[in-house]
């Protein structure tokens, strides 16, 4: 399958249910979702749709204006961006949004898996790099 058709066709779903029926987006979350909204972290579906369907607007309509799409991981997963506008019912301006749909599990960089244990050696050979170019090469960097 086609990774722009696939996360083209979720976000097309995803935000029409959101204009339509907030509370139909809870079989999109699982217990691990979670969602950062306005600094205010909120984990498990039951909690997000919650969070939404409180949201002061009852009324309103989302204009995508980009979908980014990567495959993610040797699991088969995506990495979606989404931006665009959202009119609110009785507005004249439209605000700007954007959101990356994602999850809890092992930290990813590009298609590359990676763990705690991985940063910590790539940490400590980067600064073993660096060190040898500050003492052996003499290489001084200057901020100015």
């Amino acid at each position: 399958m086609d990774p722009d058709s696939v996360s083209k066709a979720f976000v097309e779903h995803y935000y029409s249910t959101f204009d339509a029926n907030r509370a139909g987006l809870a079989n999109l979350y699982q217990e691990g979702s979670m969602l950062t909204f306005e600094g205010q972290k909120i984990a498990g579906s039951p909690n997000i749709v919650a969070k939404l369907t409180s949201l002061p607007f009852q009324q309103c309509q989302h204009h995508i204006t980009t979908v980014d799409c990567q495959p993610s991981g040797p699991a088969g997963g995506m990495l979606v961006f989404v931006s665009g506008n959202l009119q609110l019912s009785g507005e004249q301006h439209a605000l700007k949004f954007s959101q990356i749909p994602g999850n809890n599990k092992s930290l990813e960089f590009g298609t590359m898996k990676t763990n705690g244990k991985a940063i910590a050696v790539h940490t400590l050979i980067f600064f073993a790099l660096y060190a040898i170019l500050i003492l052996a090469v003499h290489v001084h960097i200057y901020t100015g």
